[in-house]
């Protein structure tokens, strides 16, 4: 992975709200949030010091390249990522009634089916026939210990109408699957009036647009039933007063949802800060990949050769790789993004926010461990003092822009 040794300067196309690293605005001081009590947000993660390695989910997504080639040219307004907005919520043209309908029809094919979406595991509908199955042997063993046995043959009615209620549900689930992008092509709109905007820096919301820099991201853990644990990336504004949702004591957040460690979800922040900040080519990612043109920052850094690749890289590579070829790289990836030294940072944002340091919470001692290993990752430790914008942009690397 090469160096950016040079700050890329935005050409005209951006707003003067536009993000950058290397120019945020002195902020107010950042309260104590009590509306966080009671969470168990582990750590917050670091602003810029960039290690410009994506999240595998992005950057090896499975349904990618199948709704690219199916929406075709209107993949720009179908898709959650273009170049001007990373959109946040989904517009259906639905009524209530229909929503519901489909919303059951989709627990029934997808929980008594006979194999889970995608046909590689088996699913709900192989345990309920192999129960009425059981059962009626039961039924039948037990006819052998009466004195005038008689085989009960309506109980062969019971494996049989669970056998066809599956065999059924796995018929729709096969067409759903099959023409799902039929149906999101139609109906399913990415909105603009949630989402975060590069070209204007400012995170659109319900209750009002504010600037990508007012936010914070952190690791929250949840634990399940049955002791569990769960890590999940939330990016939540930093000042409440100003944000909180109407009716509810809860703060303004977003879930950015990623598969595997730890590292996965540094490597999420690292590509939404990269994303937002203009003085950044997009992320090379498969999903921004043909509007990469349309970015001014990413047009000029893909025309001066810094890229590295072919314009239609990815595109290419889904085309022309196999399903084995695709899972090697996408392994390949994994131990990438749990191998980068993604501790350790300085956070560029205790340089605008007066009493940032004080109210941060500290990170793992080894973030690696931690990912993959939460009890040997050892205490958490406070991160390093941050150095000036210029020192810090002048050292952040590419996104990856080294072709495999």
């Amino acid at each position: 992975m090469s160096l950016q040794n040079e700050p890329l300067t935005p050409l005209e196309g951006y707003a003067e709200t536009a993000y950058r690293a290397d120019d945020i605005p002195e902020q107010s001081y950042a309260p104590q949030n009590e509306m966080l009590r009671g969470r168990i947000l582990e750590t917050r993660l670091p602003w810029g010091s960039y290690l410009g390695v994506n999240p595998t989910t992005y950057q090896y997504s499975e349904s990618w390249f199948q709704e690219y080639e199916y929406i075709g040219d209107d993949y720009h307004d179908h898709t959650m990522i273009n170049e001007g907005r990373w959109s946040q919520y989904v517009d259906e043209n639905l009524g209530a009634i229909y929503r519901i309908c489909r919303f059951l029809l989709f627990l029934y094919s997808h929980g008594f089916s006979f194999i889970l979406p995608g046909g590689r595991r088996a699913g709900g509908g192989v345990i309920f026939t192999s129960i009425a199955i059981f059962a009626c042997l039961i039924v039948t063993i037990g006819q052998l210990f009466v004195e005038e046995p008689q085989f009960p043959f309506v109980l062969l009615g019971v494996p049989l109408s669970v056998t066809a209620l599956c065999g059924f549900a796995t018929l729709i689930l096969y067409f759903w699957e099959k023409y799902e992008l039929r149906f999101y092509k139609s109906n399913r709109n990415w909105t603009d009036e949630l989402a975060f905007c590069r070209r204007t820096g400012i995170v659109k919301t319900s209750n009002g647009d504010f600037h990508f820099y007012e936010f914070d991201a952190y690791i929250e853990m949840t634990v399940g039933t049955q002791g569990s644990q769960f890590h999940s990336l939330k990016v939540i504004h930093r000042y409440p007063h100003r944000s909180q949702l109407p009716h509810t004591k809860h703060p303004l957040e977003f879930s950015f949802t990623v598969d595997g460690s730890i590292a996965q979800l540094y490597a999420a922040w690292d590509m939404l800060q990269r994303y937002m900040d203009v003085s950044q080519p997009l992320p090379d990612i498969p999903q921004v990949e043909p509007f990469r043109h349309l970015d001014p920052t990413t047009k000029a850094y893909d025309e001066a050769g810094k890229r590295g690749r072919p314009a239609a890289y990815w595109r290419d590579l889904y085309a022309n790789s196999s399903a084995e070829e695709l899972k090697a790289l996408r392994e390949a990836h994994r131990v990438e993004v749990d191998s980068a030294a993604w501790g350790g940072r300085p956070d560029l944002m205790e340089l605008s926010v007066p009493n940032y340091r004080e109210t941060r919470k500290g990170e793992p001692e080894d973030v690696n461990a931690f990912g993959r290993f939460p009890w040997k990752a050892g205490e958490f430790v406070d991160r390093p003092d941050s150095a000036p914008p210029s020192e810090e942009v002048a050292n952040r690397q590419n996104n990856d822009d080294t072709a495999r």
